[in-house]
């Protein structure tokens, strides 16, 4: 299969264009909105502090010579009220001295009347990657700070992601975290935690698929000692170990309908008894939640709550999928081997070009944990310095067709207007039968994680162990 080059991404932003004289001002006004910006003019060195105060732009063109206040004293009064702008300056009136005076105070070009359209165009569109460049150092920054996990990648899908955790971080709302399997939700929970004013508080998780019900219940809420066969002690639940913090609810979908109303009790209240108690106890907790599954199917199935649902999901965040965020694959596949380099103690490992290519071609099911997983094997196995297309690519081959082959191996005709939770259903089962019951291999073929799998089977009434059970249901 060829591969083509990706076109570089194309930028676009919200510039402001300062210059009195009204028909000049329009002309690069225009000029950018050809190309997609969203321009902004106005006549004036004031009006345009008034604009900068009021929204957010991401660069500013100027003219130089201009009444009352000057494009230069503009640019020196942008520097000192530190707005986060690129700033272009235009003028007939070139020299070298006001060059560098505008460049001092920071302005990014310099461009002088009359103007070539083209490197107006390319001004704004390397204003706009500094910007960008800039706005991710700073997060980076603040990340570290704050103790909060690295998140890896640059492309629109998580520059959205950056800036929708760094809204909703300092907020107390609950938040409900969707995304495949192996997407980073722990990720994203990890990190509205460190950037919001619980981060000196304890960061709680508990992950709901791998407990019964009763377990469920002592680790969330805790227990008495005598509640139940087997409590010798009392014990101190989830919610309590995360007072003045937050705590993570992981595949909350996971909870069954009766313990899914106690949880919503204690969201709407804030209270909670222990199992085997009836004394109350106040909590102050954010709680954040994720799920791989459509909550608004689970709600029809009747197996999730719609109430509990709208009590979660007061700030929905999405995590995109890999393979959603173009060239991440490669900066996170370096990001891994730096990692497996270390921890092996060998010399750092490279892709090659045709290794890049098929990274950048595959799918990526598993999504990031598939790739840490990809990378991780392909150090520990690779004979030199370079991880090859041949190395890698029968691994990516069986985790994708694998389950293609399952299913079409297996009874998969689906009716017309068939909804994606029954293809879903009968795909999971295909594969499981496909595999003789084992559901490690189960899962690795169709990229989730093994609980995520026992979620789903448990959901179709398929106990452990049973295989008898998986024909017939399929």
């Amino acid at each position: 299969m060829t591969v083509h080059a990706k076109k570089p991404e194309l930028l676009y932003g919200r510039v402001l264009v300062v210059d009195d004289h009204a028909p000049a001002r329009e002309s690069v006004a225009d000029v950018l909105r050809c190309v997609g910006h969203e321009a902004t003019p106005c006549g004036s060195g004031a009006e345009a502090l008034a604009k900068l105060r009021a929204g957010s732009f991401d660069v500013v063109v100027t003219d130089l010579q201009m009444p009352g206040m000057s494009g230069l004293e503009l640019i020196r009064e942008i520097e000192r009220l530190r707005h986060r702008v690129q700033v272009l300056m235009v003028t007939a009136h070139a020299s070298v001295e006001t060059a560098v005076e505008a460049m001092r105070h920071g302005a990014f070009d310099y461009l002088e009347k009359p103007y070539n359209v083209d490197r107006l165009e390319a001004s704004v569109s390397r204003a706009l990657q500094r910007k960008r460049l800039q706005t991710s150092v700073e997060a980076v920054e603040s990340a570290a700070k704050c103790d909060a996990p690295m998140m890896i990648g640059s492309s629109a899908a998580m520059r959205l992601l950056r800036e929708r955790i760094a809204r909703v971080a300092s907020t107390e709302e609950t938040v409900l975290i969707q995304g495949e399997s192996g997407v980073g939700k722990e990720l994203i929970a990890q990190t509205l935690h460190a950037l919001s004013c619980r981060s000196k508080g304890p960061m709680v998780s508990l992950n709901c698929p791998v407990l019964s019900e009763q377990l469920t219940e002592s680790e969330l809420f805790g227990h008495c000692r005598g509640a139940f066969t087997g409590a010798d002690a009392d014990r101190v639940g989830r919610f309590e170990l995360a007072n003045n913090g937050s705590l993570l609810l992981d595949e909350v979908t996971e909870i069954n309908l009766g313990l899914q109303a106690k949880l919503l009790r204690v969201l709407q209240e804030r209270a909670f008894e222990r199992v085997g108690s009836s004394v109350s106890q106040r909590v102050d907790v954010r709680v954040m939640a994720t799920t791989n599954r459509d909550l608004t199917d689970e709600i029809s199935a009747g197996r999730f709550r719609e109430d509990l649902y709208y009590r979660l999901a007061v700030v929905p965040i999405q995590a995109p999928a890999l393979r959603e965020r173009g060239e991440d694959v490669l900066e996170l596949s370096e990001y891994f081997l730096d990692q497996a380099s270390q921890r092996l103690g060998r010399e750092r490992l490279t892709l090659d070009a045709a290794a890049r290519d098929l990274f950048l071609s595959h799918r990526w099911p598993g999504n990031v944990r598939e790739l840490h997983n990809v990378v991780t094997r392909a150090c520990v196995l690779a004979d030199g310095q370079t991880v090859s297309a041949d190395l890698v690519r029968p691994w990516l081959r069986r985790d994708s067709v694998n389950a293609v082959e399952a299913v079409e191996e297996g009874p998969t005709t689906l009716p017309i207007g068939a909804s994606l939770a029954e293809v879903e259903r009968q795909m999971i089962l295909a594969t499981l039968a496909r595999f003789d019951g084992h559901r490690q291999k189960t899962a690795d073929a169709l990229g989730i994680g093994v609980r995520t799998l026992s979620g789903k089977l448990r959901s179709y009434g398929v106990p452990p162990g049973e295989k008898d059970i998986i024909s017939r249901a399929a």
